[in-house]
């Protein structure tokens, strides 16, 4: 079953130098029909002003994604990491027992679109960690490239979790299939552009959470960029975030 849900449905919020849209119930947008999804917790779809961002706050126990669509943030953490995410790169944060940090758009005239994602761990106040790594567009163009993993299998990055994050680029005639290992939950994003998905189209925004399908047949895209979660078969209800 695929369960979609599209764009004009997610939660909103307009904080001036912040454009935010939210898959799921986050700080004031609440839905109690949208609280995660197995362990996948927060899809925040943000646009960012120039020299605007996020100053310097906690976390505590959770697996933060960042994913770059356009433009650059950058990063500065209290366990001594700076770096700029550009377009390509991906950053995984492992919060553990606890860091602080802090993301700015350092652009003086363009906007950053990023995703900001979190994914609740297998363990708690554990010890924190970052890594960050840079993926080409071939790399993904007309496949789903392995990009985040529990095992860090094909140099992906490592996460404490058990989920498999793919992200993939289809356009024109490129089309890839997508077996769903048994017993799994999948969760796709469509980040960018459009295509379709077992014969639903998905456009920028949309996603579905999916359940007993035995496989994903990707086609038809737009310029689409996405992003495929596989997932433990759990049904979450977690607190208010």
């Amino acid at each position: 079953m695929i369960e979609q849900r599209l764009s004009q449905d997610r939660g909103y919020a307009d904080h001036g130098w912040l454009q935010a849209y939210h898959t799921f119930s986050f700080a004031r947008y609440w839905d109690p029909e949208q609280i995660g999804f197995s362990d996948l917790l927060v899809i925040n779809d943000d646009q960012i002003a120039p020299g605007r961002g996020f100053g310097t706050h906690p976390h505590k126990n959770m697996e933060i994604f960042t994913y770059i669509l356009d433009g650059a943030l950058e990063h500065k953490d209290s366990m001594g990491n700076g770096s700029v995410i550009k377009v390509g790169d991906i950053q995984l944060m492992s919060a553990g027992s606890g860091i602080t940090h802090s993301e700015f758009n350092p652009l003086d005239t363009q906007s950053t679109h990023s995703l900001q994602i979190w994914i609740m761990p297998n363990e708690e106040n554990s010890e924190p960690t970052y890594q960050q790594q840079f993926i080409s567009q071939d790399e993904k163009k007309g496949k789903l490239k392995l990009i985040i993993s529990p095992d860090g299998a094909d140099n992906s990055l490592h996460i404490r979790q058990d989920i498999r994050i793919y992200s993939g680029l289809f356009n024109d005639k490129e089309q890839a299939i997508f077996t769903i290992p048994e017993n799994r939950y999948v969760y796709l994003h469509v980040a960018k552009g459009s295509l379709t998905v077992n014969n639903l189209v998905f456009q920028a925004g949309d996603g579905a959470r999916i359940r007993d399908e035995q496989q994903l047949t990707f086609s038809y895209g737009q310029e689409a960029e996405i992003l495929l979660f596989d997932m433990r078969p759990v049904e979450t209800n977690y607190p208010k975030i």
